[in-house]
């Protein structure tokens, strides 16, 4: 560990230069995107916004606070956690029954605070390392060799920064699941020795853009353990690249706005870049959300092109010099092409992925659908900047169940027809209570209604001075223009399976407050805000297609000895601390899960289990931490295994291929590869039972 000090990092926050470097393109330290003076002016926009819409918001509220039942907990729920989350939730001072073995789902000795450099599990539970970087998965794919890599190899091996992750099951092959993951960016630095950021050969650029993507991979469970393990060359296993082809479908699929040289159809386009999150679809695919793409792409020109964040010079990985579509002076219309939600049929290896653009384009973290009770997918989503927004979007189309072809080719339509929308969040404590400390408003929680602003619906647009072709594509303008609740980055979202409640992973945002930016509002309580927290949405359980919901702050995450912190009124001096939440799951016993990036509290990124609902509600405790520079994503909680995707081991400022900052998870000696990690009991047991 001596050898690791001199790679502390002296860059403010939670996370590294180098990680904001190769993963955001230091957005922090741009001028943020959203600029727009946007406070919502009424029911001046056509079609937007209406009596109507607020009243129904008004209902849900009245609803979730006099019976505490329909809005937030839903008609399935037991009467009993209906009664206990009465009255919107417990309030500070309210009396927690004596569990003291936790929530069920969170039986386990929490995982202490740690900077060690390796993946901390809690006492009685075991791990291994499902599949590195670089391991083959395609037929004809060598074995991964730091100093050997070519871009052809890469292209039949594990991609790089493994994000989300999804587990799915395989029918007939017993033991086996397929895994799905994302590739969410590569940092030449720790991946190839002696690379110069100012000259960066052929070779390696063709190796990074084999190593972003997706990966699909059969995996196997051993047998009497939890351990998993890649099976090489299955025929369900792929590789798709920043070079392979993918499909536009939706409304805009054509537009001009999509058309380059090289396409002049505007639906056809190559690769997929900077996959964050994603979603698993009830049909049996999976959505991947393209976030952080303004930073491929040099010599932005034109205001839409700011309001995405991209440069006005050259790119970090000067890919512009290999590939001139990645050379906006160039080919104006290639950025338009990303920052969209891929849908992917892992089952189909021989399919075409398909950018969905009635979902609209954003710094997409993540999408996460539910469907209604007439069968219709509403998908959830979060634009990751300071300052953006939170969407949702509902298919006009029911999905057909079963497994046949027709089926499944109609439910491969589903994502293409449907109307757009952004939210509108509004406080119910006085203005004069929000002082952007955190400190609770008088009523005792943060918390309010909301109405979903429709943007677009096929061809239709809803946003005065925009086509509909244009909301699609530059859907941060037609956020701005009826007026969206800047939030404080919004990432992953995800509706509980047990209660229907929406609840979105808000990491941080340093600007809040500061000179010439929005100040604190209710939904997003502070100033300067390190640390984030985690909103809980509650729509009717029967209709999440309405337009009105009622909100509150399940979670404002921070040391729990810190006044500005808040845990749903649990008492917090029996809370693990929390900063930065990130991507979130759910369990089967209704926990919410956490994974963390950039945590602010000294301590490396980990993952966090909640209670959401009973006499436990608020509870949260710490079940793992991560290496040295990593962050913790995916994760999947099934009832027997935990995966997490630990992405950017190592990223450390100083850190290279000839200087390690971390030695997992090979040891010494060997370099330092983001890796997909299993957890499971040693007993065999369930998790936290």
């Amino acid at each position: 560990m001596r050898n690791l000090l001199p790679f502390i990092s002296s860059h403010p926050g939670g996370r590294s230069a180098l990680t904001c470097r190769f993963r955001c393109g230091d957005a922090c330290f741009k001028e943020t995107p959203n600029n727009s003076d946007n406070e919502y002016a009424g029911d001046i926009i056509a079609g937007a916004v209406s009596r109507r819409s607020m009243m129904r918001a008004a209902a849900v509220v009245t609803v979730a606070t006099a019976a505490g039942t329909a809005a937030l907990t839903g008609p399935s729920a037991p009467q009993a956690e209906a009664a206990a989350l009465a009255g919107h939730g417990h309030r500070p001072g309210h009396p927690h029954k004596p569990a003291p073995s936790g929530a069920r789902g969170l039986r386990f000795s929490p995982v202490a605070p740690n900077k060690d450099d390796k993946v901390t599990i809690p006492d009685g539970y075991a791990q291994n390392i499902v599949i590195r970087w670089g391991e083959p998965i395609l037929r004809g794919a060598p074995a991964f060799d730091p100093d050997k890599q070519t871009a052809k190899a890469q292209a039949g091996q594990f991609g790089y920064n493994n994000d989300f992750l999804s587990l799915l099951p395989l029918r007939g092959e017993r033991g086996r699941q397929v895994l799905v993951a994302n590739h969410e960016y590569t940092d030449e630095i720790l991946m190839f020795r002696g690379y110069d950021p100012a000259n960066p050969t052929r070779e390696q650029v063709e190796i990074a853009w084999a190593a972003h993507g997706l990966s699909v991979v059969v995996v196997q469970e051993e047998h009497r353990t939890g351990k998993l393990g890649p099976v090489n060359r299955h025929p369900l296993n792929r590789r798709l690249t920043a070079t392979t082809e993918f499909r536009m479908t939706g409304p805009a699929a054509g537009s001009a706005l999509l058309r380059t040289s090289a396409d002049g159809t505007g639906r056809k386009v190559l690769g997929t870049l900077n996959n964050c999150a994603g979603g698993t679809t009830p049909w049996g695919t999976t959505l991947h959300g393209e976030e952080n793409f303004n930073q491929y792409f040099a010599n932005g020109n034109t205001d839409m092109h700011k309001r995405y964040g991209i440069g006005t010079s050259a790119t970090e990985r000067k890919w512009e010099r290999f590939d001139r579509r990645f050379d906006l002076a160039k080919e104006p219309n290639e950025a338009n092409r990303f920052g969209w939600v891929v849908e992917l049929d892992p089952y189909d290896p021989d399919s075409t992925p398909r950018k969905r653009t009635a979902l609209g384009r954003f710094k997409h973290e993540a999408a996460q659908p539910r469907l209604t009770s007439d069968g219709r997918p509403v998908v959830y989503m979060g634009d990751d900047e300071k300052f953006d927004y939170l969407y949702k979007f509902v298919s006009s189309k029911r999905m057909k169940k079963g497994n046949s072809r027709a089926a499944r080719e109609h439910n491969l339509t589903l994502l293409d027809e449907g109307t757009l929308y952004v939210a509108k969040l509004t406080g119910d404590s006085p203005v004069t209570e929000i002082d952007g400390t955190g400190k609770l408003p008088v009523d005792g929680e943060f918390d309010g209604s909301g109405v979903w602003i429709p943007l677009a619906t096929g061809t239709t647009s809803h946003v005065p001075g925009m086509t509909a072709d244009e909301v699609y594509v530059y859907t941060r303008l037609a956020g701005d223009k009826v007026g969206a609740t800047k939030m404080d980055r919004p990432e992953d979202v995800e509706p509980s399976p047990r209660t229907g409640r929406v609840y979105v992973a808000l990491t941080n945002n340093s600007d809040r407050g500061k000179a010439g930016k929005p100040g604190a509002d209710e939904a997003n309580p502070r100033n300067s805000n390190k640390h984030g927290q985690i909103l809980e949405l509650a729509e009717n359980w029967d209709d999440p297609a309405g337009d009105g919901f009622a909100w509150r702050l399940f979670l404002v995450a921070g040391d729990p000895d810190d006044p500005a912190t808040y845990f749903s009124g649990f008492p917090k001096e029996n809370v693990s601390p929390i900063s930065c939440p990130d991507n979130v799951a759910f369990d089967a016993h209704g926990n919410l899960w956490i994974s963390t990036d950039g945590n602010q509290l000294g301590s490396h990124d980990g993952l966090f289990g909640v209670a959401t609902h009973g006499d436990r509600r608020g509870e949260l405790k710490q079940f793992l931490t991560v290496p040295a520079g990593a962050e913790t994503c995916g994760p999947v909680i099934q009832d027997r295994r935990v995966l997490v995707a630990v992405q950017h081991p190592g990223e450390i400022d100083g850190a290279s291929v000839e200087k390690p900052a971390s030695v997992w998870p090979d040891g010494p000696g060997k370099i330092v590869r983001p890796s997909v990690v299993a957890v499971w009991r040693k007993d065999g047991r369930d998790i936290g039972v």
